[in-house]
């Protein structure tokens, strides 16, 4: 793209503002940018959102934040640049901003199933990629933001995890790992949520209407998360606490059991991290 194309709500004189880059306005573009605004750390006009269709984004431009269609100028603007597109397009877009990224930048990637080796092997040139793997609770500053990197850019993981830590709870990994974590932290809000909406179908079938039944699930749901993270507990410690001899709760367990709850959840997130695996791969053939 040429800098020269007018894009929405993103002139010269605004860009003396911008610190964040976040190339890909999709779900969890969009979700990092607004959550670090919230965070109070970092202000709209601090963060640049890119998207092909800038249009999509116009309510975050009116919010404040640097909307424009120009990934070279974003990333030309600003210090930190968050890669937040599917695996399909990083080799696009790489090829489009590798001239604008120096040694100054930290390239943070969020794309799934592509390697720091990938990235600088695209990229031409050595420059400092961080790799995180947050999920969409990063809107609402509950991440769980893994994070990754090589040796010679180890120096910046503080950076990035104080990026990160304003909009949940971070963890440093090896990078072999990182396909896990997808599965396990990206896709795995998915499948608590459909856990929560299990388990308000369930209340509705006793008694509650639907909006009931959802909300009591979906606080019972970030109380039981609460209790492990707050007492540092085992998740089985917990359960003890509510299940009694010939009781309710072994009852509803058992059965839950009995049909291949636990199987299948842990089936899920296996199958998940294969098929993050391939993802790259698959494009690139």
């Amino acid at each position: 793209m040429n800098e020269s194309q007018q894009s929405i709500n993103l002139d010269v004189p605004n860009l003396t503002s911008a610190k964040i880059a976040i190339i890909g306005g999709g779900n969890i573009g969009v979700a990092l940018a607004q959550g670090l605004a919230q965070s109070s750390k970092y202000k709209e006009k601090e963060i640049i959102i890119t998207r092909r269709r800038p249009q999509k984004l116009q309510k975050l431009g009116s919010n404040g934040f640097l909307i424009t269609d120009n990934n070279r100028l974003a990333v030309s603007n600003s210090n930190v640049v968050v890669l937040a597109v599917l695996p399909q397009q990083i080799s696009e877009v790489i090829e489009e901003i590798k001239d604008v990224l120096t040694e100054s930048h930290v390239l943070v990637s969020a794309v799934s199933g592509v390697s720091i080796k990938n990235i600088i092997d695209l990229i031409g040139k050595q420059i400092h990629v961080v790799r995180a793997m947050p999920n969409t609770a990063i809107s609402i500053g509950e991440s769980m933001t893994c994070i990754s990197a090589l040796t010679r850019s180890s120096d910046k993981i503080t950076d990035v995890r104080e990026l990160f830590d304003t909009v949940g709870i971070t963890m440093v990994i090896n990078e072999t790992q990182m396909t896990s974590a997808t599965a396990l932290c990206a896709c795995g809000i998915a499948f608590f949520l459909r856990a929560i909406r299990a388990a308000s179908q369930g209340g509705t079938e006793i008694e509650f209407h639907a909006t009931e039944a959802l909300k009591m699930a979906a606080q019972t749901a970030k109380g039981a998360a609460g209790l492990l993270l707050a007492n540092n507990t085992h998740p089985e410690d917990e359960i003890d606490k509510v299940t009694s001899p010939k009781g309710c709760t072994i009852a509803g367990l058992n059965q839950m059991e009995h049909h291949g709850f636990s199987s299948a959840f842990i089936k899920g997130i296996t199958t998940s991290a294969i098929k993050a695996n391939g993802l790259y791969e698959h494009e690139e053939s």
